[in-house]
């Protein structure tokens, strides 16, 4: 009997169709009371998973967006880098719900552990302020190369595939700056012994029409991805540290630059053990610098007040995408200063949670944390759950599975002023040219968003798998 099978389907989204068959299509049901999986079509009225991803609230007055945003175009907004496909079959398969209640304090049912006030939303309709979009985690999954891009070997002088490896990173480029998607485990800073940094392949690799190449206007950790910033002149480069050092704040006459500067913003996706105990909020827990027995090593870690050290005012907006999957959650944060190693302690010291995979501020999490797969209960259903392995998939490469993970923060988003724009404007002040023309017409701001390196990706689809 087992010979005659050809095909099984196993959806992460949805049941399979009531029509399958073992004749037609074999498909794998499993069993809600008893975790059990069985050969044969769904029986009727099964209870469906409600494994949910939240939205931020549907923002008043975004500079980015026009005024009519309908439910479909506010998702393919926020998840830029996931295909449109994708978006669209979710809406058609009845996958999408909204909060129903447009909700003052800021907190969405969910984070009450309440999902009776969703409905589902058809992908017409119009956004409306603060209302909270809820789909599937399964939306962002994504497939997984085969082929894990390595970090080429460093030499003194970068040679044509550490060149040609940089430039596939670029996500975007104009004459002020460049915006690359940074891997991990790759320095954004070299010294002596490192020659295959950030800086020494960009000065070889991204110079272009330009004589020099472009410089760092702020830094990822080694171990971080996501969204890396340069600038190409001198002119966008002063321009852009102004802008990061956040001085900026009323301190130009140009209004239009003024409100894209208020308009900046960087967020970030990262996995963290355990769960914040309030699913969204405002962190301010001022930082300061200790450094070890050894003299050498330095070490950021929460100042406690006393007002005897130095320290530094730290603050980070956070938000939970989701319900706790293998004692674990995905966060979204939103710095709103730049200190070094702001999210890493907030995440592990203020909130309790260390990020999975930083070894340096949550080692003794590490050392106590089971990474192995656990039954976790559904927070809004009381259904038990638990996370699956698919067949064929590498969990050994840095993911949440792994025996030594890699550090699971990533550079997600980021919004910054048009500098390219700005600079052109002040340029031609004097002279009105075609030229500066066409540049009134280009947005004031630039957005970016970058998809999760490969280990990242591989956790997410393990902890978007479920069990009912």
């Amino acid at each position: 009997m087992l010979r005659a099978l050809r095909v099984r389907y196993y959806s992460r989204i949805s049941t399979p169709p009531h029509n399958c068959t073992p004749k037609s299509h074999t498909v794998v049901r499993v069993s809600p009371k008893s975790n059990i999986a069985q050969l044969g079509p769904p029986r009727k009225n099964e209870p469906k998973p409600r494994q949910l991803l939240s939205l931020p609230p549907y923002p008043c007055n975004n500079p980015l967006l026009p005024p009519r945003v309908t439910a479909i175009s506010w998702m393919k907004f926020y998840f830029q880098e996931i295909d449109d496909l994708v978006i669209q079959s979710h809406f058609k398969k009845g996958l999408v719900h909204i909060d129903e209640f447009n909700r003052s304090d800021g907190m969405s049912l969910y984070n009450q552990g309440k999902m009776d006030h969703l409905r589902k939303i058809r992908h017409n309709e119009v956004m409306k302020t603060g209302g909270r979009i809820y789909v599937p985690v399964s939306v962002a999954e994504t497939r997984i190369s085969k082929r894990f891009n390595s970090i080429p070997t460093g030499t003194l002088y970068p040679n044509a595939d550490e060149i040609a490896y940089l430039q596939r990173l670029v996500k975007y480029k104009d004459s002020a700056i460049i915006v690359l998607n940074k891997p991990p485990r790759l320095p954004v800073k070299g010294n002596l012994p490192v020659h295959n940094s950030m800086d020494a392949l960009a000065a070889a690799a991204l110079s272009y029409d330009n004589e020099e190449g472009p410089k760092l206007v702020h830094r990822l950790d080694r171990e971080t991805s996501g969204i890396h910033l340069m600038g190409r002149t001198k002119e966008s480069i002063a321009h852009l540290q102004w802008l990061f050092s956040g001085i900026y704040k009323g301190n130009s006459s140009h209004k239009a630059w003024n409100d894209a500067c208020h308009a900046t913003y960087q967020k970030y996706w990262v996995l963290v053990i355990g769960s914040p105990k309030e699913k969204e909020g405002l962190i301010r827990a001022p930082l300061t610098k200790v450094f070890l027995n050894d003299g050498k090593t330095e070490r950021v870690i929460l100042a406690h007040g006393s007002g005897l050290e130095a320290s530094q005012e730290a603050v980070t907006e956070y938000r939970v995408l989701g319900p706790m999957i293998n004692g674990c959650s995905w966060i979204e944060l939103r710095p709103l200063t730049s200190r070094k190693h702001q999210i890493r302690v907030h995440c592990a010291e203020a909130l309790g949670t260390p990020i999975v995979g930083d070894f340096k501020y949550g080692w003794f999490t590490h050392r106590t944390w089971k990474q192995m797969p656990r039954v976790d209960i559904e927070p809004t259903t009381g259904k038990a759950y638990k996370m699956r392995r698919p067949n064929g998939l590498d969990v050994q490469k840095g993911s949440v599975l792994s025996k030594v993970p890699l550090l699971h923060m990533h550079c997600r988003e980021l919004v910054l002023p048009n500098v390219a724009k700005f600079i052109e404007l002040h340029k031609n002040t004097s002279e009105i040219t075609q030229k500066s023309h066409d540049n009134y017409t280009k947005p004031d701001l630039l957005r970016f968003v970058a998809s999760m390196p490969s280990h990242m990706k591989i956790s997410w689809n393990l902890m978007s798998s479920y069990l009912v």
